[in-house]
C-alpha cells in the first residue's frame, strides 16, 4: 500500500470573496484530500492561508507545477507563486507557497551556553524536533563534548584575531558545506552583520532571553532584576538587520518577586528560554508561520 503524500499549501494575499471556495475546489478537482485547513483575514484585509492534504492511497498523485498554475490561474486577484521556499518578486497580488510535509535540515550556532542546544539535542534524539541537525558551530569549543555524544559535526570556528567580518565569512564557509534550510542561534552571543544575515532572508531562528520589546540589548535579566519586574520572559524571533527586532514567533512568561537576585532570574529563565525555542522551531517546521511586515502570522 501506498503511502499518503502529504504536503502544506501556503497562501497569502489580499483578501476577497471566495478565496476558501476555490482554492479547495482545485484541490477537490485535483482528487487530493484535504487534512486541516486553517486561516485568518488581518484587520488591513491580507488573507492568510494553511492547507495540508493528501495524495496517494485513495488519492491521485499530482504534478505540483500543474496544480501551482491552476490556483494562479484560478483563484481570484491572481499574483505571483514560489515553490519550496522561493520568494515572489512582487506582493501585489497573492502568493502561493507549496512545501512537502517534510522534516527541515537546520545547522544550529551556539557560543558557551548549554541549555537551549542540550534541550534540542535531545529532542533530536527521540525524534521530537521534526527537523534534522546536521551540525553545531561554536566560536568556543567548550560544548563539543556534548554534542560529540549525539553523533553530530561540531564546527569550533575561533573569532579570535579575526574581524567580525573575517569571522563570519569563516562560518559561512562551514554552512554552506551542509545547504541548511534554516539556522538556529541556540543562545549564540555574537550580533551577526548585515551581511551575514542577508544569505538567509526569514530563515535565522534566535532565541533572546527577555520578554521582547522590553530589555533588548546585553544583560537584559540584570535590566530586568533593576527595574523590578514581576515576570520573566524570553522570545523566539527571526533575525533581521535590526538588533533584537524581528518578527516574533513565540513567547513566555514565568513570575518572579523582589526576593529573587538577577542571578535567580538568569537561572528561572533558561528553562523559558529553551521551552519557547522548542516551540517556536516546531512552529516554523511545521509551515506555520507567515511573515507580513515585521509580524509573524502563526496558523
Amino acid at each position: 500500500m501506498t503511502v499518503p503524500d502529504k504536503h502544506i499549501l501556503l497562501m497569502d494575499g489580499p483578501d476577497s470573496k471566495g478565496l476558501i471556495y476555490h482554492v479547495t475546489g482545485v484541490l477537490y478537482r485535483h482528487n487530493l484530500n484535504i487534512i486541516h485547513n486553517d486561516e485568518y483575514v488581518s484587520p488591513s484585509g491580507r488573507f492568510f492561508m494553511r492547507t495540508e492534504f493528501e495524495a496517494g492511497v485513495a488519492y491521485d498523485s499530482f504534478d505540483s507545477a500543474v496544480l501551482l498554475h491552476e490556483l494562479q490561474t484560478t483563484v481570484p486577484g491572481l499574483g505571483d507563486h514560489t515553490h519550496d521556499r522561493a520568494e515572489a518578486p512582487g506582493q501585489s497580488g497573492i502568493t502561493f507557497r507549496l512545501n512537502p510535509k517534510r522534516r527541515k535540515n537546520i545547522v544550529v550556532m551556539v557560543t558557551k551556553e548549554h541549555h537551549c542546544l542540550g534541550e534540542l539535542l535531545i529532542r533530536y534524539a527521540f525524534d521530537e524536533l521534526d527537523a534534522d541537525i546536521l551540525a553545531v558551530v561554536s566560536n568556543y569549543n567548550m560544548l563539543q563534548p556534548l554534542v560529540s555524544k549525539f553523533g553530530i559535526p561540531f564546527h569550533h570556528i575561533s573569532h579570535e584575531g579575526k574581524t567580525r567580518e573575517e569571522h563570519e565569512e569563516a562560518i559561512l564557509r562551514t554552512i554552506a558545506i551542509y545547504e541548511p534550510e534554516y539556522i538556529v542561534l541556540a543562545k549564540y552571543m555574537r550580533v551577526l552583520t548585515a551581511g551575514f544575515v542577508n544569505h538567509f532572508p526569514n530563515r535565522i531562528i534566535n532565541i533572546h532571553h527577555s520578554f521582547l520589546p522590553a530589555f533588548v540589548g546585553a544583560n537584559p535579566y540584570r535590566q530586568a532584576y533593576e527595574r523590578g519586574v514581576k515576570i520573566i520572559g524570553a522570545t523566539a524571533h527571526f533575525v533581521n538587520n535590526d538588533l533584537d527586532e524581528g518578527p516574533i514567533i513565540a513567547q513566555n512568561v514565568k513570575e518572579v518577586d523582589h526576593r529573587h537576585t538577577a542571578a535567580d532570574m538568569a537561572t528561572e529563565g533558561k528553562d523559558v528560554e529553551k521551552i519557547v525555542l522548542s516551540q517556536a522551531l516546531k512552529l516554523v517546521f511545521s509551515d506555520r508561520v507567515f511573515i507580513s511586515g515585521n509580524r509573524a502570522i502563526v496558523l
